[in-house]
């Protein structure tokens, strides 16, 4: 899960994560989890998206509080199947500074279950937004697969009064 692994196609320069998992669903139940409101919420840690989730929609990802996190755009929408979205963060100024990156979300079914791997990639050697992503999607996709898979998230929210 290395920042550093090239995924096919990207480019020698790129840095890229890839993950992938197996969820105990269909994909059309996937794909609504990955694009509802009501879904994201509970496993995103109380974030959400703001999109239609057509090719050429603007596409946020907002904090509970409706600040914006990330934005960009729906680059290619095959539901239930794939999702490629431009991504660019938001609220931190060293990881805006480096631009925008693009996540790939491809869903396939396999057997009695689901194939999901997340392709996020930046056109830049040693990007510190694909590392902080690296970090984040394995939290939040054991979440979600864990909500498909017995209704409940794996790691819930944790308000404190910091």
């Amino acid at each position: 899960m290395s920042s550093e692994k090239h995924a096919p196609g990207s480019a020698a320069g790129d840095s890229t994560f890839v993950y992938v998992t197996f969820i105990r669903t269909t994909p059309q139940a996937l794909w609504t989890a990955l694009t509802s409101r009501e879904f994201t919420e509970r496993y995103w840690f109380g974030m959400h998206h703001e999109c239609d989730w057509q090719t050429g929609s603007p596409w946020s990802l907002r904090f509970a509080d409706g600040r914006i996190a990330d934005s960009g755009a729906v680059v290619e929408s095959d539901p239930p199947r794939r999702l490629v979205l431009r991504w660019r963060n938001m609220f931190l100024s060293e990881l805006h500074a480096e631009g925008d990156s693009h996540c790939t979300i491809d869903i396939e079914p396999v057997e009695y279950a689901v194939k999901l791997t997340i392709t996020h990639s930046m056109a830049r050697p040693g990007s510190i937004f694909i590392e902080k992503v690296a970090g984040g999607w394995p939290r939040i996709l054991s979440n979600l697969k864990t909500l498909l898979e017995t209704g409940e998230v794996l790691m819930p929210l944790v308000v404190t009064a910091d």
